[in-house]
């Protein structure tokens, strides 16, 4: 049997590598996510399979449950809100690893209390007391293996403390609920580095055995400073942040892996650990920002000091004149952004680009690393309305092509395509790797008003003369262009 189960988690752990590739493309997306939840069905039959597991009517009524809870969830969020969902799901992962630290130290401490340490270094049982599951297995761990257990269950605790109310944060700041504004304290590196060295002095007296209390005073402290660390983050950030969080839940998975012996949890959460280090430091290059930078002050928020004055003024369109644009474009491209998610307007567009393409004219579109509030968001929505693979096309393969296009239309996209970013060295996002729309002969922005993008910063994109500002929802202004066409 135990040869048995250490085949599924190989296969497990397998079936998760190529999810992972998978995820890579929109063409292999689809296929990654069922090589995941295949491989993640393994895992679930071979932990049920495990020595040591018991009490399986508990187990597969609690499954059941949060399988119905799951499920009702997902139906229910828009992809609008797929950003906070991930954050929600991070914070139920750093709290799991919460409980199961404190536990796996209850259950050492109940071991060491009723067994007795030979001078050789074996451990047995007190006469009349029996051990079963993990607390068997904790028995016959010498005195280094305890030392090092205690390690890995402070930094599961002490990581999945700081993921949970970081995550909680997050989800709030995505929501609207919390204001995306950076909320900072006086002294606010020095108030985390206190912390931190208190949990340090803390991990330490836990290590030499001074109780429990220490690893909940941890626990506690913890949960502060992951609230402190993201609330004073700008909404701008938010998507590095959900990034790096889901990075710090994987750790947290994996060190208490280590803890339980679950050679699957420990793979399967370094996996999850490293794409999400990787992929926060491929989301700060494509914003030109340092990752320390970010978890440590970051920019964004409600308003944003620094930039150079506008001169100008917008100049509104109407829908017969951008489907006349339209109809003289021969080479047009569509930036979406996430005014298109909130709009849900990814039907109307693949409707208006199919019939372009219909007129021989070619059509694609240009897709930022950060567009919408997740990397990936774009793609996601586009793939949802049967907009092909091959007209998706990301930054650094279009940007070069904007001097030689026709028609620019931005749909719901702001920071992305701020040309402050190369203009305006002092703007807060300047030497930001934006899409270089303003080249192009016309732009036409589809926008609910005049209000600035979601980090705060003015856009000089719509007072030039080469763009026009179509106002109003952008799933209603892409209908209306449709009709305007026939």
């Amino acid at each position: 049997m135990y040869g048995l189960i250490a085949a599924a988690y190989v296969a497990a752990s397998i079936l998760f590598i190529l999810s992972l590739g998978g995820l890579s493309s929109q063409e292999s997306a689809k296929r990654g996510v069922i090589y995941g939840m295949i491989g993640m069905a393994i895992a679930i039959a071979a932990t049920f399979l495990s020595k040591g597991v018991g009490n399986f009517n508990i187990l597969i009524s609690m499954i059941a449950i949060g399988a119905v809870i799951g499920a009702a969830i997902a139906a229910r969020v828009a992809m609008t809100g797929m950003p906070q969902l991930v954050a929600a799901l991070h914070s139920f992962v750093g709290l799991a690893a919460v409980f199961i630290g404190v536990n796996a130290d209850l259950e050492l401490g109940y071991v060491l209390a009723n067994s007795t340490l030979s001078a050789d270094g074996v451990r047995t049982a007190n006469e009349g007391v029996e051990f079963a599951g993990f607390a068997a297995a904790l028995l016959k761990k010498s005195v280094v293996e305890i030392n090092i257990m205690r390690v890995e269950v402070f930094l599961g605790v002490f990581i999945g403390a700081i993921t949970f109310t970081g995550s909680v944060i997050a989800y709030g700041k995505l929501a609207g609920s919390i204001s995306g504004k950076a909320l900072t304290l006086p002294h606010r590196h020095l108030i985390n580095l206190v912390m931190i060295a208190v949990c340090v002095l803390l991990g330490a007296m836990y290590f030499y055995g001074a109780g429990v209390w220490t690893l909940v005073l941890v626990t506690l402290i913890a949960f502060v400073i992951g609230a402190h660390l993201v609330m004073a983050i700008g909404g701008a950030d938010m998507p590095v942040v959900v990034s790096m969080l889901n990075s710090y839940s994987g750790w947290a998975a994996a060190a208490i892996g280590f803890t339980l012996g679950n050679d699957l949890l420990i793979v399967t959460g370094a996996l999850v650990g490293s794409s999400g280090a990787i992929l926060s430091y491929i989301m700060c290059k494509a914003m030109n920002r340092s990752f320390i930078s970010v978890i440590l002050g970051g920019f964004g928020g409600e308003a944003q000091s620094g930039g150079q004055a506008i001169e100008g003024e917008m100049i509104a369109t109407e829908v017969d004149t951008v489907a006349q644009q339209l109809d003289d474009a021969d080479e047009v491209v569509i930036v979406p952004g996430y005014g298109m998610a909130v709009a849900q307007a990814q039907a109307s567009v693949s409707e208006l680009t199919r019939r372009l393409r219909a007129k021989g004219k070619n059509v694609r579109f240009a897709i930022h690393p950060v567009a919408g509030r997740l990397p990936g968001h774009m793609n996601v929505l586009l793939a949802e309305a049967k907009v092909p693979y091959d007209i998706v096309l990301e930054m650094e393969e279009i940007n070069d092509d904007f001097p030689s296009t026709d028609l620019v239309i931005i749909i719901g996209a702001n920071d992305i395509v701020n040309p402050a970013a190369q203009e305006d060295p002092t703007s807060p996002i300047a030497g930001m790797p934006v899409l270089e729309v303003w080249k192009a002969k016309n732009v036409i922005v589809s926008k609910r008003g005049r209000g600035t993008g979601y980090s705060g910063i003015e856009n000089p994109l719509f007072f030039k003369d080469n763009t026009r500002m179509l106002y109003g929802d952008a799933k209603d202004s892409m209908d209306k262009v449709l009709q305007a066409m026939g």
